[in-house]
């Protein structure tokens, strides 16, 4: 999630009570789809989202911080650059947007009390930094780096480097220094983070002290920027829900070729004698669930991407004509390793994905 050109951000689920406008509840899946954003009438008022951001308020307030961040619907997690306010997804609003986000990409980002806090600690650090203009400050840019640096596409995290804090998944600081200050930002402001000692050692802990001296600054001064623009709102978005989800499943596809064979072969055998055995294809399609989850889990990556490498691996076993051939407990823990390691490949090999 950034404050520069707009990304997302990211487990589990909750059961809502019911709110919201009531027509959505009567749509069918394909009617919602071809509704427009602007057609949606969802709001923050009134549900949960409302709750979260006034704890969001509460904690900035008990550190001091008397700025307030507006917040608005949008279709995803961003902070504008210029812009110190906060865009939550359309789907965050109502239980049925939620259902079909769960549908459309096997995961709701935000979708539990404290996700959703993690994400919202992490956008008050753009909107802070939006705020007070803090990139421009020569200690800022020595302490986090350039935010004049272009956001790659995708990124090579370190997953052992000790000079970035750990918040959302998938070692998001390294990305781009403007990340890595709202990441710091969002450990510091965390209710009882025990952030001295937990990064006791840490090359990052004097990024987290330089956080908490800055904060202590700026609390006696007013915000240089105040706008209260609401980038993309929903009121303002065309796009249809169909049109929205095509494009971020292709986002957050895969775009390398299939390269399981060799491994596919070692785990699952395509031997005569074996003929009569379960097919390897139905195998993984039966742990998708549940390998889609740990490898989540485990990796930080999102499951629509892992679930393209399990489709991979799956038309790959079919056409092979690939079947079991030993235990089934064996074959379902080396599976995992395998999506696990093919995951890791594509996070580590330069392939990891920046966020919408």
């Amino acid at each position: 999630m950034s404050s520069g050109p707009r990304h997302r951000r990211r487990n589990g689920t909750r059961i809502w009570r019911s709110y919201g406008p009531r027509h959505l509840n009567k749509l069918s899946e394909n009617e919602l789809l071809d509704l427009r954003f602007c057609d949606l009438r969802v709001q923050i008022e009134g549900t949960p989202l409302e709750e979260r951001i006034d704890e969001l308020y509460h904690e900035l307030e008990a550190k001091g911080i008397g700025f307030r961040p507006h917040c608005w619907l949008s279709d995803e997690w961003f902070a504008a650059d210029g812009v110190p306010g906060i865009a939550i997804p359309f789907y965050l609003a109502h239980p049925r947007l939620i259902r079909l986000e769960r549908k459309q990409m096997l995961e709701v980002e935000g979708g539990t009390e404290s996700w959703c806090m993690r994400i919202l600690r992490h956008e008050a650090g753009h909107t802070i930094e939006n705020a007070y203009r803090l990139r421009h400050l020569r200690s800022w840019r020595q302490t986090f780096g350039a935010a004049s640096q272009p956001y790659p596409q995708y990124y090579s995290p370190k997953p052992y480097s000790r000079s970035f804090v750990l918040h959302l998944d998938s070692w998001y600081a390294q990305s781009h220094p403007v990340e890595d200050f709202a990441e710091t930002f969002a450990v510091w402001l965390k209710p009882k983070s025990r952030w001295r000692s937990q990064y006791q050692g840490w090359p990052a802990l004097k990024k987290l002290e330089y956080v908490d001296l800055l904060m202590q600054e700026i609390s006696q001064e007013k915000p240089k920027v105040t706008s209260r623009e609401r980038v993309d709102s929903v009121a303002t978005l065309r796009t249809t829900l169909r049109e929205h989800y095509e494009k971020k499943r292709y986002h957050y596809g895969l775009d390398h070729p299939n390269f399981y064979d060799h491994d596919l072969r070692r785990l699952f055998s395509d031997a005569r004698e074996h003929v009569r055995s379960p097919s390897a294809a139905a195998f993984l399609r039966r742990l998708r669930p549940s390998l889609r989850r740990e490898v989540a889990r485990w990796t930080g990556e999102y499951q629509y991407t892992i679930n393209e490498v399990l489709d991979g691996m799956i038309q790959r076993c079919r056409e092979l004509k690939l079947r079991l051939h030993r235990p089934v407990d064996e074959v379902e823990r080396d599976a995992l390793v395998l999506v696990t390691v093919q995951t890791m490949n594509y996070l580590h090999e330069g392939r990891h994905r920046v966020a919408l």
